[in-house]
């Protein structure tokens, strides 16, 4: 009973998806809880407010940065499941695993946020980074091997797949390791891989395929 129950469990790659979304969107929002309006007592000509809000523009860019980091890796993640004909159970606790590390960005985006000067910092957020790039990987392989994926799936798209997730976190890594110099000018380094990929520039050193379905 206990085999036939894990043979059934968890196929519903809907249920993943809808799982998903609930906390990217919950995670996307207690992200704004670091942009803290300024002390009203602490303002009182619009100077001081002009002074304020320029205060917090490294909180501001941290915060764009970890939108961006969350929705490449939802569009990341939503392009798997979309070439997913069904799930099982270890796939869909690979993706809990996946979304356990989405919940950890507010946490590490925090941590920057308030050390945004210590090395310690800027690592802890890269490693979250790593986390969703590991889980993401080891979903779409596993997935690969145990023939849970579409039939009609395009010979390019394993490849295509895989090398995005691997030259991103090679870049990722690249950016982080710039901490060693500066860590605003390591924020800068992943801020500029995420507009990348973001915006998926044709011009991206012909690494990737232009018609990837990823790229959108």
């Amino acid at each position: 009973m206990q085999q036939l129950y894990n043979r059934v469990a968890g196929q519903s790659v809907e249920r993943v998806a809808a799982l998903s979304d609930g906390i990217f969107a919950v995670a996307m929002t207690l992200l704004v809880l670091d942009l803290r309006v300024p002390l009203a007592g602490a303002v009182h000509s619009e100077r001081d407010l002009w002074q304020a809000l320029v205060a917090l523009s490294p909180r501001l860019i941290i915060f764009l940065m970890s939108v961006m980091t969350l929705g490449i890796f939802w569009v990341g993640q939503q392009t798997q499941l979309n070439h997913f004909a069904r799930s099982d159970r270890n796939l869909a606790w690979i993706h809990i695993a996946f979304l356990c590390s989405v919940c950890l960005v507010p946490f590490s985006t925090s941590v920057l946020a308030e050390f945004i000067h210590y090395r310690v910092a800027l690592l802890a957020y890269w490693f979250n980074i790593l986390l969703l790039g590991i889980t993401l990987y080891w979903s779409w392989n596993y997935a690969r091997r145990n023939q849970l994926l579409i039939e009609d799936i395009r010979a390019e798209i394993h490849p295509a797949v895989v090398r995005r997730i691997v030259v991103a976190q090679t870049l990722y890594a690249c950016g982080a390791a710039v901490c060693l110099i500066n860590t605003y000018w390591a924020i800068a380094a992943i801020v500029l891989v995420q507009v990348n990929y973001a915006i998926a520039p044709q011009f991206c050193w012909g690494l990737f395929s232009r018609k990837a379905p990823e790229e959108s």
